[in-house]
């Protein structure tokens, strides 16, 4: 999973960028990634949440380290602030199986089971030209 916020600063209402001052009407971006690593099917599973601004990873949660990591000093705060978080935490932890084992049980069957007539695997096919 993964998402993106992008905005532009500074502005006026609406996002509209400052009429005299086009250098500062950057497109800066946020990204948040969640990744699921499988080895074995669900026997080892490994939850990776990735926490990036402008192509800057600034802090990460690794189920494999168990808390977070900070990359930056902004990492580095929200870091020790979410790793400060018991509850927070638990729940970030319970992710491997609320989020990845539940997501491959879900999704297996469409991924890797799909088979089309006499054994063989479904793919898209091209349509002829009208």
């Amino acid at each position: 999973a993964a998402w993106v916020c992008r905005h532009r600063l500074p502005g006026r209402a609406g996002g509209a960028p400052p009429e005299l001052c086009p250098a500062l009407t950057a497109v800066l971006q946020w990204q948040g990634k969640t990744e699921c690593h499988f080895t074995n099917g669900t026997e080892k599973v490994r939850l990776v949440d990735r926490y990036i601004y402008n192509r800057l990873q600034h802090a990460m949660f690794d189920s494999d380290v168990g808390e977070y990591v900070g990359f930056t000093p902004y990492g580095e705060r929200n870091a020790k602030r979410w790793n400060s978080d018991p509850e927070f935490m638990e729940s970030r932890r319970a992710a491997v199986d609320t989020y990845c084992r539940h997501n491959y049980r879900v999704l297996t069957p469409f991924l890797t089971e799909r088979r089309g007539e006499r054994g063989q695997s479904v793919s898209p096919r091209a349509r002829p030209c009208q």
